[in-house]
């Protein structure tokens, strides 16, 4: 998984059909996902409840490229190894989910995973000013985590802080929630370059036809690209 900063979309499988994961990855992949996201939630940390471990091995061999694991779980350290096991290139833990963020993104390095930070919409930018070598993600919330759907919080002065804050350090800013061609422009332009999209992704298309999410992929990446008409 080498690093750069160019835009990547990864679509949510929280928008896919949940009886045909395996294929809707593969179709995703195959009409231009970069990375497929994962929201694991719990109904304690979020008031929702997705999947587990066992769905993210279920899926890993329909997946070609990075599967990013987002942890919205609270306590997240017994479950690191099990979502590493299960094959997550990145895992994602809220600095919200528990009182020891540092020694979380430590296990989830040492599971052998990079290590993501995610930021509620209320958390600010500086609540990871100390965690700059621990970390190979900042994820973003642009909406409140626990449902897909939701409308886009402006989060861009926050953005615009972590970015300055990464400075030349190889850590990507992604962005979640909300994300449509009208909001990319401004979190890609703030400095964020990975793009989780979960209704803008899936919406219109199918595992039978899945020509619409690539259209959808694509009108997502101009316009966080600056090409969008």
């Amino acid at each position: 998984m080498s690093f750069d900063r160019s835009i990547k979309i990864a679509p949510s499988i929280l928008a896919a059909d949940f009886a045909n994961f395996g294929a809707e990855c593969e179709a995703i992949e195959a009409q231009g996902a970069d990375w497929v996201h994962v929201d694991v939630m719990d109904g304690h940390f979020v008031p929702n409840i997705t999947f587990g471990p066992a769905t993210c091995a279920a899926i890993r061999p329909h997946i070609k490229g990075v599967m990013d694991v987002h942890l919205m779980i609270a306590p997240v350290d017994p479950y690191i190894d099990a979502f590493a096991q299960a094959g997550a290139d990145v895992i994602t833990a809220h600095v919200e989910a528990g009182p020891h963020i540092h020694r979380t993104l430590q296990a989830i390095r040492a599971a052998g995973a990079k290590a993501g930070v995610a930021l509620n919409p209320g958390t600010p930018a500086e609540a990871v000013s100390e965690l700059m070598e621990s970390i190979d993600l900042i994820c973003v919330m642009t909406v409140n985590p626990g449902f897909g759907g939701q409308k886009f919080i402006d989060m861009t002065s926050k953005i615009k802080a972590l970015r300055a804050m990464i400075g030349d350090r190889p850590i990507h800013i992604e962005i979640d929630g909300g994300v449509d061609p009208k909001t990319a422009p401004s979190v890609a332009q703030a400095g964020a370059d990975v793009l989780v999209a979960g209704s803008a992704v899936f919406r219109g298309g199918s595992v039978s036809d899945p020509a619409p999410y690539g259209d959808n992929i694509r009108a997502i990446r101009q316009a966080a690209n600056g090409t969008y008409v």
